[in-house]
């Protein structure tokens, strides 16, 4: 189990390679795609998550096989803006929850859940609609910071980060109310996941003689599960 309590401390680039290595690769990714439209158009084709679509006469999507999109997508942004909020959250989210899970527990918390977010958005989301971004992976571990301030709501500070997470997350969730092409059933979708996770760290992982490789492994399983949802329905 996270200790919500330390969600504010600074990140350390020594301690935390997954979340810098992440924010490295989405930049990258972007600044190779605003280089060349070509190429940002090829990416969005080829790796965006997308329920089904006509291209060039060929149906493509996760709808036809391509599960993989459920990950990759989360490496894709559509603007700008888009992408300095998604790797801004990531800053303020991440590095203290990899310190506390270890890197490899949150690759599996960031995979699974951005899985999350892909397999609400197919399953719930209109057809023919592309969908990018790293938010249903974000809201993974907001999700997983959300559970630990609830468990750690009998203390001040528990209760204090609880409230203040609460305020968070329905602000997020009423900004599709307000600003078009927001994919809040992949919020939605990473957040659960997130959630289910950082409960079954608690259930599963704290009882075990090796919590923390317990802790990964529950994360994987979690994304497994996910995955092989996407690719047999």
């Amino acid at each position: 189990m996270v200790n919500a309590r330390n969600i504010n401390r600074g990140p350390s680039f020594q301690s935390t390679p997954v979340v810098f290595s992440l924010i490295a690769i989405n930049v990258v990714i972007f600044l190779a795609g605003m280089a060349s439209a070509q190429l940002e158009n090829d990416l969005i084709l080829n790796f965006g998550a997308v329920r089904e679509r006509f291209i060039n006469g060929d149906l493509i999507g996760i709808a036809t096989g391509e599960w993989w999109r459920a990950l990759t997508a989360a490496f894709l942004h559509g603007g700008t803006m888009h992408l300095l909020f998604n790797m801004y959250f990531l800053y303020i989210f991440g590095p203290r929850l990899e310190q506390q899970v270890g890197s490899l527990t949150f690759s599996g918390l960031y995979l699974a859940s951005a899985a999350g977010g892909s397999l609400a958005s197919y399953l719930f989301g209109p057809p023919a609609v592309f969908g990018v971004g790293a938010s249903g992976a974000l809201f993974g571990l907001f999700g997983a910071w959300l559970y630990a301030a609830y468990r750690q709501r009998g203390s001040a500070a528990g209760s204090a980060m609880f409230n203040q997470l609460g305020v968070i997350l329905l602000i997020n969730l009423a900004l599709p109310l307000f600003l078009p092409n927001i994919d809040w059933r992949a919020h939605v979708g990473g957040l659960v996941t997130g959630i289910l996770i950082a409960f079954l760290w608690e259930q599963v992982a704290l009882q075990h003689k090796s919590p923390r490789w317990m802790r990964a492994a529950s994360a994987y399983a979690v994304l497994a599960v996910l995955m092989a949802i996407l690719i047999l329905f």
